[in-house]
């Protein structure tokens, strides 16, 4: 008799399975490591999810689910292949999606991206050398490895004993036609899942660390196979800005626990596509744009990654990034700090870098490897004739090298380090990433990253807090700040740090003089009514709190503020503060904005748009007001939401949600809009609306998927089926 089991491996997957068969439904980031906790060391196979990402994660991750069937499992000697279920459409973005990280680009690819000649021939050859190969000794494409399973036009699909019927988006019902009880049929419904979080316990700092010159955050160290430790993720921090080394898995609880604000994070280095280095998906829900700095190629099948696992246009998803291109062997002056890239050789292109800036008078650098094969490894391929001299000579140069730091591939195995290619270092310190544990012969020669370690390089001073003061200023006023305004606040600055869990104001107590400013973390405020507390907003760095009671003039706090992370805040005199707002007329301005942050939280348009933006968005909005009986003429040059009450919109009844004029993104309505009540409507400016979408990713994402979510006319940017090799298209 054979009866049918549900585990949850962790959010947002579930596995089902019986004596013969294990089905592993969605595939969220670090999946994998939730399995081997659970002791699953099987799965036979994997169903793609309708919804392709919640919560900041992409669902789809298969490529070290691949990698575990095929060299753990015994797949690939075995000669067993995974069924992979889903629509036509979705099956086909999988495979391009794996293709890319796991073969990398075509020829035909690097030759549309203009690469040069020579590292083209070298990326093929590498790709060529250390790619699985069949009998006949030609690389096996990612088909190879899977018998597709597509639902019929019932939502079905018989995987031989187990069927499949897809009930509802993310739900399923499992039947087992050799069962012959109630266990031989279950129901799994994904939407349960309302988060998606790591399978192992995140380690979160309590207080900051403090804002640096030139140093490094670990915000993880470990491998893909890792079961306790985030994979392998950095973020340097330059003149008090972080700069990411890659975008590792569940990024955003990792900046988290480390007490780093998506406000605090300008850039991202990225080093290759594997799943455990690129999971950029978090980087499309930021409050400004993120400058992706790499080769053109990486971008490319970076923006192509992201667009499979999305399943939106490759062009779209570039939207929400600001691609900086750096060329191998040739330094890129980055606002100061001095980027050398360098290639590597590893299964598919990859580079790593060089960081480094002018000390009084001395250059400090950072060298970040980047994945890459032993030396030994290396050195074989090049006298093959794969690795050009110039690659060659450039690694063996890295590793000897006095570099004020020196970050490694430690991972061994067929693609990744080993720690004794820097024996003979001269770093100041060699820091390896990718390994679990360095062999005992050199725990006292060298270092292992792992999450919240911190590495400095130039200590940082009061300096970069009082320039956080006055670029945050700036944007969360959403136009110039005032000079003398500015240089007047600076003067009376105080800078307090808080742990995690600090209550930093109290509701209902005085206003004690202050009004603060978020420099470093997340905050979040808190109202209690008498019986239970409630989250009424999630602060982060560049937010200010306790602005409004200075500016309403009532003297004490309406909620309390507690420091979610370790955060820092600067304290800045509430006198000071309330004479500029007066003496610039920016009261009203700032009562209206405080006033539409409920207004714009409570339309769907904007329901999952985070207080950053909300802010923002409120500083170019207006409400306009009709009593009953008045008319509002719908034009092209205006976007108007109804936030309040009901009305007539030509023959259209209308209520809360509804829009009108140019609507971004849809279709124009432009017509008469008639108040049957009392009604407001949030009215915004094509113009100023068009390029504060573009300019703040997340307001850009979250439209586009409402868009999305409403089957709106105007979406034209979802992807159908693609091709696995060629164009996207």
């Amino acid at each position: 008799m054979s009866q049918l089991e549900i585990i949850k491996p962790a959010s947002g997957a579930r596995i089902v399975r019986n004596e013969s068969e294990t089905i592993l439904f969605g595939q969220p980031p670090e999946v994998l490591k939730g399995l081997l906790i659970e002791d699953i060391s099987r799965f036979d196979t994997l169903v793609l999810l309708d919804i392709k990402e919640k919560n900041g994660s992409l669902l789809n991750n298969l490529e070290f689910l691949l990698y575990y069937f095929l060299f753990f499992s015994n797949g690939l000697k075995e000669g067993r292949k995974i069924k992979l279920v889903g629509s036509e459409a979705d099956i086909s973005q999988a495979l391009r999606l794996l293709r890319l990280t796991l073969t990398g680009p075509t020829e035909s690819e690097l030759i549309a991206w203009k690469t040069e000649p020579s590292m083209r021939e070298e990326w093929l050859g590498i790709i060529n050398e250390i790619s699985l190969k069949d009998t006949s000794g030609e690389v096996m494409a990612v088909e190879s490895f899977f018998d597709l399973k597509i639902f019929d036009a019932e939502g079905r699909v018989d995987l031989g004993g187990i069927s499949i019927e897809h009930t509802g988006a993310d739900s399923y019902r499992i039947v087992d036609a050799h069962g012959e009880d109630i266990n031989s049929s279950v129901e799994i419904d994904l939407n349960e899942d309302e988060t998606i979080d790591p399978a192992y316990q995140v380690q979160a700092d309590y207080l900051p660390g403090g804002l640096v010159k030139l140093g490094m955050e670990v915000l993880g160290g470990a491998s893909g196979f890792t079961l306790d430790e985030p994979c392998t993720g950095l973020a340097l921090c330059y003149n008090g800005d972080y700069l990411l080394i890659d975008s590792l898995p569940f990024l955003d609880q990792n900046l988290f626990a480390r007490g780093i604000a998506k406000n605090q994070v300008s850039a991202m280095f990225l080093t290759h596509l594997h799943d455990d280095h690129c999971c950029m998906f978090p980087l499309m829900l930021m409050p400004h744009k993120v400058d992706v700095i790499t080769t053109r190629e990486l971008f490319e099948m970076a923006m192509e990654k992201l667009a499979c696992g999305l399943g939106w246009d490759p062009v779209v998803v570039a939207e929400h990034f600001r691609f900086v291109e750096v060329k191998i062997g040739e330094e890129l002056n980055y606002f100061g700090l001095h980027i050398r890239p360098h290639l590597t050789v590893h299964s598919i292109p990859t580079i790593g870098a060089t960081f480094s800036t002018n000390y009084r008078g001395m250059m400090r650098s950072i060298c970040v490897v980047g994945d890459n094969n032993s030396m030994e490894s290396t050195r074989k391929l090049n006298e093959a004739g794969v690795v050009r001299d110039t690659t060659m000579n450039t690694l063996e140069n890295i590793f000897s090298a006095p570099w004020n730091m020196l970050v490694a591939d430690g991972g061994a195995g067929a693609i990744h380090g080993d720690p004794r290619d820097a024996i003979n270092s001269e770093a100041d310190r060699v820091v390896f990433v990718h390994v679990d544990e360095l062999p005992k012969e050199f725990t006292n020669t060298f270092s292992l990253a792992s999450s919240g370690k911190r590495y400095t390089v130039i200590e940082g001073d009061s300096n970069i807090y009082t320039s956080q003061v006055s670029h945050y200023l700036g944007n969360w006023l959403n136009a110039p700040f005032p000079n003398r305004w500015m240089r007047s606040m600076l003067a009376e600055e105080e800078i307090r740090r808080y742990n995690q869990g600090d209550v930093i104001l109290v509701q209902d107590g005085d206003t004690r003089g202050y009004v603060y400013l978020i420099l470093t973390g997340y905050c979040e405020v808190v109202h209690h009514d008498g019986n239970a507390p409630a989250s009424i907003a999630k602060l982060q760095a560049g937010d200010i709190v306790g602005e409004m009671a200075v500016i309403t003039g009532r003297g004490f706090r309406n909620a309390s503020v507690v420091a979610a992370s370790p955060a820092t805040l600067c304290l800045i005199s509430e006198d000071t503060f309330k004479a500029f707002i007066d003496a610039e007329n920016f009261r009203d301005n700032l009562i209206t904005r405080w006033q539409l942050r409920p207004y714009l939280k409570s339309l769907p348009q904007f329901s999952e748009m985070e207080s950053t933006s909300l802010e923002l968005a409120g500083s170019i909005a207006d409400i306009v007001h009709l009593d009953a009986g008045e008319s509002l003429e719908a034009d092209a040059k205006s976007w108007y939401i109804v936030s309040d009450g009901e009305g007539q919109f030509d023959d259209q009844v209308c209520s809360v949600g509804m829009e009108f004029g140019c609507c971004p993104l849809s279709s124009e309505k432009k017509g008469t809009l008639t108040a049957n009540s009392s009604m407001d409507i949030v009215k915004f400016s094509k113009k100023e609306f068009e390029q504060m979408r573009l300019r703040l990713p997340a307001m850009n994402y979250s439209l586009r998927k409402y868009r999305v979510s409403q089957n709106d006319t105007g979406v034209n940017w979802l992807l159908g089926k693609v091709s696995t090799q060629g164009s996207i298209f």
